[in-house]
């Protein structure tokens, strides 16, 4: 069997409330599949959205961003909200209004949570037995132009494969290492989808192998707290916010 990835074209989600239960139901899914599913259509089901013009952008990105730092880079062509929003180094706090009708369109809450409910309902729908159901964004990558694609919730995979105190080639074992086993998969996905117009914000994973399917995994297992980072030096210039999310 190959490996496949799936895009799933679905009607559009309109903002600014759409429950997408029919779509999560039309879903063709089958035992081991991994579904990918963009940030957007799960905040527009949640109705996690402000009309433009209501409160200003900068505000909202605040009150959603646990740290926050405006920018301007240095030829003036571009202004931005650099932000740390639920332990994700991201613009603007994730917050969007591509493809959005007049609507700012946020990250749903509780991710993991709708993940899983999601996941529960298709197992039970289709009687599977495993089942992964990643939520995802577009991301920048400091130091390189475009976006790709990056993990913001899941529910039924692991994360991460911990290999400290294997042997390298030659045989010295791993102190730090460990992989990361969701991001590139979800990368992949979120190319697949696009950026635009395309109409696709599911992919499913089929016939892949490479990761440990599990009911108790969260994102918790995922994140590292920003003042215990490798980037910490650089994480600890954007101030933390003092609105609660």
């Amino acid at each position: 069997m190959k490996l496949e990835f799936i895009p799933v074209k679905t009607r559009i989600v309109h903002p600014p409330k759409d429950d997408i239960k029919d779509i999560i139901d039309s879903l063709d899914v089958k035992d081991g599949d991994i579904i990918f599913i963009t940030s957007k259509i799960l905040g527009l089901h949640q109705g996690r959205t402000v009309k433009i013009g209501e409160i200003p952008k900068e505000e909202l990105i605040k009150k959603e961003a646990d740290r926050y730092l405006a920018f301007e880079n240095q030829t003036g062509d571009f202004h931005v909200n650099l932000t740390v929003t639920q332990n994700v180094l991201i613009p603007a706090a994730g917050i969007d209004e591509s493809n959005a009708n007049g609507y700012y369109v946020m990250w749903p809450k509780k991710i993991d949570q709708l993940c899983q409910e999601i996941r529960t309902h298709l197992i039970k729908k289709h009687h599977l037995k495993n089942l992964g159901v990643i939520a995802t964004d577009s991301h920048t990558t400091p130091l390189r132009w475009g976006v790709t694609g990056i993990t913001i919730g899941l529910a039924g995979v692991e994360s991460l494969r911990d290999i400290r105190g294997e042997p390298d080639l030659f045989g010295r074992n791993m102190h730090i290492t460990k992989v990361n086993l969701i991001d590139p998969l979800t990368s992949m996905a979120v190319l697949l989808m696009g950026e635009s117009n395309e109409c696709t914000p599911i992919v499913i994973l089929r016939n892949y192998h490479g990761i440990p399917f599990s009911d108790t995994a969260s994102m918790a297992d995922f994140k590292i707290d920003p003042d215990t980072d490798l980037y910490s030096p650089l994480l600890n210039v954007l101030p933390k916010t003092t609105t609660d999310l």
